[in-house]
This record gives structure tokens, C-alpha cells and sequence, in this order.
């Protein structure tokens, strides 16, 4: 085993190491070439007999691998609406590390958990939701709808006399599940784990923005859960939350928020567009997305802090911790301090700070689209948000303009679909990002639609 010593030497070097990295954030391709990619191959060896150095172990890391990250902590990756990671809160992750705290409960972790306490606080205030919410820091937005529509669930089933936790479902009420016509993966996803059948989600259809229409919404009643969306994943739009809400409420039914990275614009001078979302019972939100913390941590917030607490419950006779405790809140008994992130990211920007992140990023978008629209290019949304959709004069065309910009090393952005068609949608969402790279970005665009025939 290492000494002290060789311990020391090894951290400091992958400490250089990781430096060295963030000094070539800017002048890294975006997505990384061929070459490095091949490279990879390096790393399928079988298990190995011996025990390789630990410094070599490091510098097969960062010699083969850092060449083949994509550059998604700089400012030019506009794809899947990931930000980089603030400063501090890649500093907060180092000290994490070192602590290698089981983040369950205060017997476990102290600082931990009075730092998640904190940071579930401030979150609260700075998304401007029920104080008195019970905030888990899972993995995910997608481990964090999982729990919280588990809790919502469990509550429907309890009102109705049906103990859950005894009986299952066999036999129970069953449950009505009300979604979008442009509900996220995620959300199916959690939903299909869940047991609720696909064929069996009652779809409300939406507007040429993806937003619910609140003249087709389905018949809601006291066994329903309404799950809603802030921050539509192509077009940024928000569903009409004061309108849908209490009509929701008034039959009973719970209403989940999929706020992944649109609820984040509650805390921005755009904090209308989310109108009435405090009013759900349930929210999950992201902290690798919009608050640029590292991957990955995500916050499931649930106005009933007890149907959280009683649904995630993981106490046993030699690891008993409060309610509150984030193993009787989250998915995981053994967890991480996710939190401490989302902590230091706060405490960082603070309101003024976080404000003017998301306002940047807004005004960017804003700034990007006036740019392509004026050369032409179809833009398929509203930019209410950080969301650009938009395609080329024809399907091929918007294919081969975004092959040739990911090709191109310069930026990196998704494909997506779009009502049948093949489109790209432009996210801003990092901190590093400039108006000189919102620029770079138009320009590259501009260039090539001039370059490739429709």
C-alpha cells in the first residue's frame, strides 16, 4: 500500500493534472476527433493480474481519456442543456472527496448533513417554493421523479384508505397518470419503473410550443397525478401552471413539476413565466443543469414533507436517523454529499449572483436567435428561455449542419425532432459562456448554411 507520502504525491499530481486540463477548456475541440477516440482502445485490457502503479493508473487517465472528453465544462458546448461547473463548486467537490463522508444521516456525516439542510434551504428561497418542503439531493432529475411520484402515489392510496406499504398494488385503486404530449423520457421512464403502464398515460395535448392546452386538459380527479413541465426540453416553454394547477387541486389531484432546468428561472427577472408553480405538490430540478454544479445532483422537493419522509423511509435498528435524514428522502441509503455543491454554488453566486446567470443566459439565447433569424434560418420556438430551436430550409440540410458543426471542434449541440422533422436546439447554459462565443456560434451557423444546399 502507499505511504503517506505517495498518497500526497499522487493527489498533487492529479491535482496538475486536472489543472492542466482547465487551462486547455478553451482551446480543446468541443467534441474530441477521431484519433482520440481510437485511442480509447487502449483501456480494453482485460482485468490486469498485478496491480498497475498508481501513477500510472493516473496517467493513463488523464494521457489517454482527458483527450477524448467532450468539452462540455467550456463555453461552447451547447448540448442537453448542461453547464459547467462554477468554481466553487468544483472546489466544494475536492473537499468532498477528501472527506469521503457516507452522506446518510447526521450520525454519519454531520458537516454533510447540515450543509444539504442549508443548501435545501436556499433552495426553497431561491426557487421561491413552500418553505416548510422537504428537499432530497438524488443522483438525477430522473432518480428524483422516481421518488417523488412514488410519494405521490403512496399519498393518493392513503387518502383513499389503501396502505400501500403493507398491501401493494394488488388490488389497490388504480392511480390515473395525466401527461404531456411532450412529456420528457425521464418522466416516462420513472413512470414505467413505477408500474404505470405506457399504454395506460392519459396524454393532454398541447400548443405549437409544447404547453399543454388548458381547453384539452383530461378529466382530473382525487386517484390523478398531473405532471406538468417547467422548461419544455426543445422550446423552453413552461406549461400554463396558474391556469392548470387549481383545476388540478379542486379535483383532488396531486401535480408534479418537471422543472429539470426551467424551474431555475424562478430565480431570474423571467421568474413570471413559471407563474403558479409554487403551487404544486411536488418538483424535481436539477443542479448539473442550470446551477452549474458538477454531475451529479439533483433536488426532489415535495410540499408534503412527510409523504417524502414516509415514501423514502430507509431506517433500520442500527442505522435509525431523523425524517429529514436525505437516506429517508432520496433513493439511496449509502449516498454521496450531493448537496455540498449545490451549497457552495449558492453560496457563491447568492441571489444577485445566481440572478444574473440566468439572466445572461436568457438574454444569449435572445441574441443567438435574432442572429439566425435574421439569415434566414426557421426558428420553431419563442425564446422565452435558454432554448434555440431551429432547422435548415430542408431535413437534409438541418442534418448536414449539424454534422458539419459537431464535426467542426469549434461548438457541439444535439439533434432533436421537432413535429416530425429533424432539427437542433442550441442550449445555453454555461456559466463560461460569452457573448464572443454566442458570436463564434452564429457565425459557424450563418457559414454553413451558406455552404450546404437545401
Amino acid at each position: 500500500m502507499p505511504t503517506t507520502h505517495e498518497e500526497r504525491q499522487l493527489l498533487a499530481d492529479a491535482d496538475r493534472r486536472a489543472l492542466d486540463y482547465y487551462d486547455g477548456i478553451d482551446s480543446r475541440p468541443v467534441f474530441p476527433p477521431p484519433s482520440a477516440i481510437a485511442a480509447l482502445q487502449a483501456f480494453e485490457q482485460p482485468l490486469p493480474e498485478q496491480g498497475l502503479n498508481d501513477q500510472d493508473v493516473l496517467r493513463q487517465l488523464d494521457e489517454i481519456g482527458s483527450p477524448a472528453t467532450v468539452a462540455s465544462n467550456g463555453p461552447r458546448y451547447f448540448g442537453f442543456v448542461i453547464g459547467a461547473t462554477l468554481p466553487a463548486a468544483a472546489a466544494a467537490e475536492r473537499m468532498v472527496l477528501a472527506w469521503d463522508q457516507c452522506a446518510s444521516s447526521f450520525d454519519n456525516a454531520p458537516v454533510a448533513d447540515v450543509l444539504e439542510r442549508t443548501a435545501g434551504r436556499w433552495v426553497l428561497e431561491a426557487l421561491d417554493l413552500p418553505r416548510s418542503s422537504a428537499v432530497g439531493f438524488g443522483t438525477s432529475a430522473t432518480a428524483c421523479t422516481l421518488a417523488s411520484l412514488s410519494a405521490a402515489r403512496r399519498a393518493l392510496l392513503a387518502r383513499k384508505g389503501w396502505d400501500f406499504d403493507g398491501d401493494g398494488l394488488i388490488g389497490a385503486p388504480e392511480v390515473r397518470i395525466v401527461v404531456s404530449a411532450t412529456c420528457h423520457i425521464t418522466v416516462k421512464k420513472a413512470l414505467r419503473i413505477l408500474g404505470f403502464g405506457m399504454n395506460r398515460l392519459i396524454v393532454a395535448p398541447t400548443d405549437a410550443q409544447g404547453r399543454i392546452d388548458p381547453a384539452q386538459l383530461p378529466a382530473l380527479d382525487d386517484l390523478s397525478i398531473l405532471c406538468l413541465q417547467a422548461g419544455e426540453v426543445n422550446t423552453g416553454e413552461f406549461d400554463p401552471f396558474a391556469e392548470l394547477i387549481p383545476r388540478a387541486k379542486a379535483a383532488g389531484a396531486w401535480v408534479h413539476v418537471d422543472g429539470a432546468f426551467g424551474l431555475w428561472a424562478r430565480a431570474s427577472s423571467s421568474a413570471q413565466l413559471a407563474a403558479g408553480v409554487e403551487l404544486a405538490d411536488s418538483w424535481t430540478c436539477d443542479g448539473h443543469k442550470w446551477l452549474n454544479t458538477p454531475y451529479d445532483g439533483a433536488m426532489a422537493i415535495c410540499r408534503d414533507a412527510d409523504a417524502l419522509a414516509t415514501a423514502m423511509n430507509s431506517d433500520a435498528a442500527y442505522a435509525s436517523a431523523s425524517k429529514d435524514a436525505q437516506k429517508n428522502l432520496t433513493l439511496e441509503f449509502s449516498r454521496r454529499a450531493r448537496g455540498v455543491a449545490i451549497w457552495a454554488a449558492l453560496a457563491s453566486l447568492g441571489r444577485d449572483g445566481l440572478r444574473e446567470l440566468i439572466d445572461r443566459h436568457i438574454r444569449q439565447a435572445g441574441l443567438l436567435a435574432e442572429r439566425l433569424r435574421e439569415s434566414g434560418y426557421p426558428l420553431l420556438n419563442r425564446v422565452v428561455l435558454n432554448q434555440v430551436l431551429v432547422r435548415g430550409d430542408s431535413d437534409a440540410q438541418t442534418v448536414a449542419i449539424r454534422e458539419a458543426a459537431q464535426a467542426s471542434g469549434e461548438v457541439w449541440f444535439g439533434p432533436t425532432i421537432w413535429q416530425g422533422h429533424p432539427a437542433f436546439r442550441l442550449s445555453v447554459s454555461s456559466w463560461r459562456t460569452t457573448d464572443a462565443d454566442i458570436e463564434l456560434l452564429a457565425d459557424l451557423l450563418l457559414r454553413l448554411k451558406r455552404q450546404i444546399p437545401a
